[in-house]
């Protein structure tokens, strides 16, 4: 016989289980309103205003309440129709679909960098608008902007290298916000014995002699595996070995006459997190696709793709931290431990600090990113090559940080944050993530320093930081010299041994930018605690610390604010 005993009342002026659901993040987070200015123009900024502020209730309410369903149902591959016909399909929850339609449809987040008319604006958007709204769909669901990023990334790459009847045939299709007509885009580039090391790529690519290609192999790890385009890399018959010999290929699920091209799904991934997403193995069994660009550049095309992916990688592991330091610092002003809301305990007050500096350095970075991202469209010069750095830093270091931060805000829960009614548990999961797509830490640390040293990324975002500090009224103490060693450190790798410093060197590069923007963000915006964080993270995380000395840290009320206060 099941007892039922009714809930004890939580103790007078708390919540004995504090629980943050119905939160509008985009109220519970001022700073976000505050920075936006300094990125967006005004007129753009007043017309997202309260489309920002319904996804911000929509991502404290029904769609994480959509993201927790989806999660715990996640997507079943199906090999035969009910009638027994062999077709393969994907059946995804009803809760998975609903989230595509608000960010596919509503939001329109592939489409809106692509063309005017989404969110009813006449233009198309600048990536800063673009990763604003993104920030805040991912505090609700990280799996399904993994399609959303391909999307965009796979349709920015087919405008810029694929044939103008690619681009003719495919494009409405890809920027549609109608869900009946909309085509969904991947990448399928990892094999087996080839993850980041391309040059492997084993599958192969046949002339079919109508100027498509008939692609043979198998992919070992195809996220959205079901969607209608994906970009494949593969080696053309008589290439030559290595990276050189790899050429970019569009692959359709369905070939324009109506039939199914000739690839299967072997099964789909069961994984840590992301569960809401369909990631599967695929074998390619003379596939009809067509060749983006020219024979042999493969990679460099592809890349195109993949950083655009990294900076959208970038973005959610920022609104994953942010989401975690917004939990974190509600329930800290709503627990009650040893007779006092733990916001007040020194220790729990310097670990909250601590997440919201990595969080804040994210969210900055990304900004300076994506501003960048938008010189870079527009064909300013040195634009392109602050962006080629700016994107693997942001890549490398906040997705780790979003391991560490995800994981402390479920320490501030306790043990409810360890199991999965409550947000914390996802975020660990999905954390982990980001610090393995697309790169894992060492590759895309590498990649700064190769940006570094024949791009010319290191003197454009030297002159970048300086221009910064230059508009800063009152600089950071010690700011200067600091920048000056972390430059001197990512010039090193020339010398014997400097690859193994690249992850030093990345780290010193995001720290010293990330603080320089800060202290100019909180003179521009007028926000003194973006200078107090600006300032930790010198102390912190560039400058030297004696760590058997005895020194405390005041921290002031001012960044330990009361996230529930104003949403």
């Amino acid at each position: 016989m099941t007892i039922i005993r009714p809930n004890r009342p939580a103790p007078v002026g708390a919540e004995a289980v504090p629980d943050s659901r119905g939160l509008n993040l985009y109220r519970a987070d001022p700073a976000l309103a505050a920075l936006l200015p300094l990125y967006l123009p005004p007129d753009l900024l007043d017309h997202l205003t309260p489309h920002l502020d319904r996804l911000g209730g929509l991502a404290g309410g029904r769609l994480a309440d959509l993201a927790s369903t989806a999660d715990l149902n996640p997507p079943e591959l199906l090999h035969r129709t009910r009638r027994g016909e062999d077709a393969q399909s994907i059946a995804y929850h009803p809760a998975y679909r609903e989230m595509e339609r608000l960010a596919f449809g509503e939001y329109g987040l592939a489409a809106l960098s692509h063309r005017g008319g989404v969110l009813d604006w006449p233009a198309p958007m600048p990536a800063a608008a673009k990763y604003a709204i993104t920030y805040l769909f991912v505090q609700a669901e990280f799996g399904l902007c993994c399609p959303v990023s391909m999307t965009d990334s796979l349709t920015r790459t087919l405008r810029k290298f694929g044939a103008p009847e690619l681009v003719k045939r495919y494009l409405p299709a890809l920027t549609s916000q109608d869900m009946d007509d909309l085509f969904q885009g991947a990448m399928f580039m990892t094999e087996q014995g080839a993850g980041s090391d391309i040059a492997n790529t084993a599958v192969t690519a046949a002339p079919n002699g109508d100027g498509s290609w008939a692609l043979s192999g198998d992919k070992w790890f195809c996220s959205n595996a079901d969607a209608e385009l994906a970009m494949v890399l593969a080696r053309p018959e008589g290439a030559p070995p290595g990276i050189k010999g790899v050429s970019l290929f569009l692959l359709p699920r369905v070939l324009p006459d109506g039939t199914p091209n000739r690839y299967r799904i072997v099964r789909l991934k069961e994984k840590l997190g992301t569960r809401s997403m369909a990631s599967g193995e695929i074998t390619l069994q003379g596939a009809t696709a067509w060749m983006i660009g020219e024979p042999g550049a493969g990679m460099r095309q592809m890349a195109d793709m993949v950083n655009n992916s990294r900076l959208s990688n970038g973005v959610r592991a920022a609104g994953m931290m942010r989401k975690a330091v917004t939990e974190a610092l509600y329930i800290a002003h709503r627990r009650i431990a040893f007779g006092t809301p733990i916001v007040a305990l020194p220790l729990m007050r310097r670990q909250l600090a601590k997440m919201l500096v990595r969080a804040e350095q994210a969210r900055t970075m990304v900004f300076q990113t994506a501003e960048a991202l938008r010189r870079a469209d527009a064909g300013e010069p040195d634009a392109y090559a602050l962006l080629r750095i700016l994107t693997p830093l942001l890549k490398f270091r906040a997705c780790r940080d979003a391991r560490v931060v995800t994981g402390d805000a479920m320490e501030v829960r306790g043990g409810c944050g360890y199991i999965e009614d409550f947000p914390d548990a996802r975020l660990v999961r999905d954390a982990h993530l980001g610090s393995i797509w697309e790169g894992t830490s060492n590759i895309v640390a590498l990649d700064v320093l190769r940006a570094a040293a024949r791009e010319g990324s290191l003197e454009a975002l030297e002159a970048q930081l300086a221009k910064l500090r230059a508009a800063t009224p009152e600089p950071l103490p010690a700011l200067a010299d600091a920048t000056d060693r972390a430059f001197a450190l990512a010039r090193h790798p020339g010398a014997d041994g400097g690859p193994v410093l690249a992850r030093q060197a990345g780290t010193a590069l995001y720290n010293v930018a990330s603080a320089t923007a800060m202290a100019w963000e909180a003179a521009a915006s007028h926000q003194p605690q973006r200078r107090i964080l600006a300032a930790m993270v010198l102390a912190h995380r560039v400058l030297p610390r004696d760590p058997l000395a005895a020194t405390a840290e005041d921290i002031p009320d001012v960044l330990l604010a009361d996230t529930g206060a104003a949403g």
